[in-house]
């Protein structure tokens, strides 16, 4: 019975059925025999197993590599790897997502499924997203077992399921996802199938970069083909353009010949542009040092006569007639004037020379309209005149431009008024038009011609220039004022009747932009409206106002200063006569006075006279001038504290700034107001003095 056990199965061996097995007892060799036969069975039973799984891959990856030869559209491709793959493996839904756009804004896309529909718009995930997105992120297999309920359906006509185990695969070629595949089924996802998932994952992945690289290198084809159209039509283009370019290439050659000549006479006229030029501009630098000069020479003697018609007309003594006091007055007023005049043309010089400037701060309308009535009230009262300042409702309290520049054009614009108006009177209206501030400077004067209106805003320009005239003036007062409006970010505007009076209008921005000086541009010329004259100018920031005339048949003089009362002053100045006013006029007040005509003058003074309290020093001195020997008297053992204060005739762009940084305390222009300079130097000399300020 043992040997026919063994034979039977022996037999169902060689009939290639591996499932029998010997169960007979036995013992002794039988017993081995039987055992070595029934590992012989297992073994050749697993290896025939592994045969079988062996070639049910290869001959599936071949067959599946076979179909994918040759194909040219990635999503009919996608759709028959799904179609094939997924019943092989035993999966019953299944998706292929395929990369949509390069990294790293990739997203893989839906575009083949088994058992799952396609929907619009399809599925898409990016790098990192959900399992397809994580898959393709990592480069790894992503294999869930005992699939929650609900995740994914399987449907069929009768029924549906939920699946037990998805594979999520990334289809990568050297290194790069491509896609990712995804599958699902009710029962486990066996080793083979999985095996066979791994392997065929890189066949597609080679596969679809061939698609790729083929669908490029069509594009590039049909593209070279058009390139090559293109160029082929062009170097026919070139052809025919050379055609054209060899005959006007002879034109040129004449043209460039003609061009050499004009070059050569163009250069010469540069040449000559360039001498005019230089001329120009060392005219320019001529014309600058001469206002500067000019204004020395004028505004020196200027001073005295000033000073003394003051002294004058105050009549310390009480030993001059009404008579007598009447002419001091009418000095007095007639230098005002003159001082008025230089200051026009020195305002005219620097806006043309572009350097003059205005600085934006706040300005409290009150206050400036307040100055502008007291300044200009009284010369419409003696007048007979109506003089009244009107403030509109909707005028802030407070705007952002240059108080300085601005009551410059207001004084001139009323000054015009109460000069140009006999009966009636002026008004200065203030309110809001077009978002900007407007001052409204009315007068029931002479008016102006409608065809002169263009005119008086040009320099030296009045609208009755005859010899024949009523009214005198330079013309200079509304050319710089229109000049000052723009600079200010407004305009002046001006409408006239003859006969009936005039309206010139100032309008400026309530807020002037940035905070910081802004230059002219240099140019007094324009459509803008303008001038009759007698503009009020400004620049005798940190300079004196110009002096106003006196008035009455006496003036009594002014009480001294008592913080001045005993107080030295050291003149320095080469000028006799400003010395001579001067000292004339601080001693009245209880100053004593020491004087020297040069810089080293002044310095042998000071260590002699250690009780000097302030010094009043000239810019333009032989030797030494006044920037220098005020760097000597701040070197000097006290000489940092003592007051320097600069009363000077040579008043351009950028002298006070000069004599600043030498170390002046303050910076004053000729000629000089007695009351202001007195109560300048009252500010710096306070009791009790120190008895010495420079030592030997």
């Amino acid at each position: 019975s043992q040997l026919r056990a063994i034979s039977g199965v022996a037999t169902s061996v060689a009939s290639g059925d591996l499932t029998q097995e010997i169960r007979v007892a036995a013992a002794g060799e039988i017993a081995d025999l039987k055992d070595n036969i029934n590992r012989m069975i297992a073994t050749l039973r697993e290896t025939t197993a592994e045969n079988a799984q062996q070639n049910w891959l290869d001959s599936n990856l071949a067959r599946i590599g076979e179909q994918l030869q040759g194909q040219r559209d990635l999503g009919e491709v996608c759709q028959l790897i799904m179609n094939e793959v997924s019943p092989l493996v035993d999966a019953q839904v299944g998706a292929f997502f395929l990369a949509s756009s390069p990294a790293p804004q990739r997203r893989y896309v839906m575009v083949g499924g088994y058992a799952q529909a396609v929907a619009e718009p399809p599925s898409a995930f990016a790098a990192g997203e959900g399992l397809v997105g994580q898959a393709a992120a990592s480069r790894r297999v992503m294999h869930v077992r005992d699939v929650p309920d609900g995740y994914l359906m399987i449907r069929s006509g009768t029924g549906s399921a939920t699946p037990r185990a998805v594979v999520v695969l990334p289809v990568l070629f050297e290194g790069e996802c491509l896609g990712v595949i995804e599958l699902g089924s009710v029962t486990p996802f066996s080793l083979l199938h999985l095996t066979f998932l791994g392997r065929l994952v890189d066949t597609i992945g080679v596969a679809l970069a061939t698609i790729q690289a083929n669908r490029r290198t069509e594009e590039l084809l049909t593209q070279s083909q058009r390139l090559t159209t293109e160029l082929q039509d062009q170097s026919a283009e070139l052809q025919r353009a050379n055609a054209e370019l060899e005959e006007k290439a002879e034109q040129l050659s004449r043209q460039n010949r003609n061009v050499e000549i004009k070059n050569i006479e163009l250069d010469a006229a540069r040449r000559g542009v360039e001498e005019k030029a230089q001329q120009l501009a060392q005219a320019s630098q001529y014309k600058t040092e001469f206002m500067a000069n000019m204004s020395h020479e004028l505004r020196t003697p200027l001073n005295s006569l000033l000073l003394l018609s003051r002294l004058l007309a105050e009549n310390p003594d009480a030993n001059l007639t009404a008579r007598q006091i009447e002419f001091a007055n009418t000095i007095h007023g007639a230098g005002s004037d003159l001082l008025r005049l230089i200051d026009d043309i020195l305002d005219l010089s620097k806006i043309e020379a572009g350097r003059a400037e205005v600085h934006a701060g706040p300005v409290v309308l009150a206050e400036v309209l307040g100055d502008l009535e007291q300044a200009l009230g009284p010369q419409a009262e003696e007048k007979g005149l109506a003089f009244a300042v009107e403030i509109g409702a909707n005028v802030p309290p407070t705007i952002t431009t240059d108080s300085q520049r601005l009551q410059q054009v207001l004084r001139n614009l009323l000054a015009n008024a109460v000069k140009f108006t006999d009966t009636g009177g002026v008004t200065l209206q203030v309110g809001r038009a077009d978002g900007l501030v407007a001052f409204a400077v009315r007068d029931t004067g002479i008016g102006i011609p409608a065809g002169k209106l263009e005119m008086i805003f040009e320099a030296f320009q009045q609208a009755d220039g005859t010899t024949s005239r009523k009214y005198g003036g330079t013309g200079l007062g509304l050319s710089i004022s229109k000049e000052l409006a723009r600079m200010l970010g407004g305009r002046i505007e001006v409408t006239s009747t003859v006969g009936e009076g005039s309206v010139f209008t100032l309008l400026v921005p309530a807020e002037l932009a940035g905070t910081g000086p802004r230059a002219s541009s240099g140019s007094v010329s324009g459509s803008m409206s303008g001038s009759m004259s007698g503009s009020m100018s400004g620049s005798m920031s940190g300079a004196l106002s110009a002096p106003a005339p006196l008035r009455g048949p006496a003036l009594r003089v002014a009480p001294a200063v008592p913080a001045l009362a005993g107080a030295t002053v050291l003149i320095v100045d080469d000028d006799v006569r400003n010395v001579f006013a001067l000292t004339s006029a601080l001693e009245l007040h209880g100053l004593n006075v020491l004087y020297a005509d040069n810089g080293a003058g002044g310095i042998r003074l000071l260590t002699e006279h250690p009780e000097v309290d302030v010094v009043l020093m000239d810019t333009m001195m032989p030797d030494l001038d006044g920037n220098e020997t005020t760097r000597l008297i701040r070197e000097l053992p006290g000489g940092r504290e003592l007051p320097v204060v600069f009363l000077t005739a040579k008043a351009m762009p950028g002298d006070r700034e000069a004599s600043l940084a030498a170390g002046a305390t303050e910076y004053v222009t000729k000629p000089v107001d007695l009351d202001e300079l007195l109560t300048l130097m009252a500010n710096w000399v306070t009791p009790p003095r120190r008895p010495r300020r420079v030592a030997r």
